[in-house]
Parts: C-alpha cells; structure tokens; sequence
C-alpha cells in the first residue's frame, strides 16, 4: 500500500513505516501530525485517484527532528566586469515517519 501526498510544495509518495523529510512543519518532536492532502491511494490493483484530493483520505505521521539540509553554493559572475557574488542557502527540513493511511 502506498499514497502520494502533497506537503510544502511538493509531492511525495510514502509507504506506510517509511521515514521522509518535507518542507519545515510547525509541530513538537514526538507529536503526531495527520496529513490530508493526499491525491493518490494504491492497495494493490484497487487504485484511488482524487481529483484532485482523494475524499475522506488522510495519513497519520510522527514528528522525529528538525534540521537544515547541507548548504547550496550560489555563486554569480559577470567576465570582464569585476563582478563576483558568492551566496549560500540552508533549507529547514522536518523529519517525519509515516504511520497508518487511512482511506475511506
């Protein structure tokens, strides 16, 4: 069995006892969050597709850590002008372990 999901801008497909991490959610470590965008629920042949949330569908998540990813270099350059910029960006993550899906 698995579902996609949609979290933070992005879509993930989870499988039940599966460990993921998305876009920073405002939640305590340890707490259980319910995911309910889900768009897509798959048991075997029998598949369920939302248009565009599956009705009724929702994913039960627990919390395990907060971090930032590594960094991204950003660098800028312009030959002959003497102009160089040098950036770098580290993105807040959640880490959360998927628990029951739950379908109607």
């Amino acid at each position: 069995m698995y579902a996609v999901i949609k979290t933070g801008g992005k879509q993930y497909r989870v499988t039940p006892g599966e460990k993921i991490k998305v876009e920073q959610i405002p939640a305590d470590i340890g707490s259980e969050i319910v995911l309910d965008q889900v768009l897509m629920i798959a048991d075997g042949d029998a598949v369920k597709v939302g248009a565009p949330l599956v009705d009724g569908a929702s994913i039960k998540a627990t919390v395990l850590a907060h971090g930032r990813h590594d960094k991204v270099r950003i660098f800028k350059m312009r030959r002959r002008k003497h102009y160089r910029k040098s950036q770098g960006h580290r993105q807040n993550y959640t880490e959360i372990q998927i628990g029951d899906i739950a379908a109607k």
